[in-house]
């Protein structure tokens, strides 16, 4: 039970990394967002979302993590941050 409990806290730690982690990316994007919005750029880049999905999937192999799980991952945050970037042009 004991390794069960620090397996478990383990988690906990790496989940409040990941949120952390989340946070300063979002940041990074509100930037990003509001500089496309000052030069009137589109809110997604879909030339730029394939070459990170590629890069991600080929990180995830790597890291011996699914690819498919990957994309996935990727693909909700960056819906996030393109309605981010849309409510930032209004």
């Amino acid at each position: 039970m004991a390794e069960l409990l620090e397996l478990r806290g383990s988690i906990d730690n790496i989940d409040a990394a990941l949120v952390h982690l989340l946070a300063e990316r979002f940041k990074c994007t509100q930037k990003v967002g509001r500089l496309k919005a000052e030069h009137r750029l589109p809110p997604a880049d879909p030339s730029r979302e394939k070459v990170q999905i590629e890069r991600l999937r080929a990180l995830a192999a790597d890291a011996r993590l699914d690819p498919d799980f990957a994309e996935k991952f990727l693909n909700f945050i960056i819906t996030e941050v393109i309605r981010h970037h849309e409510a930032l042009r209004q």
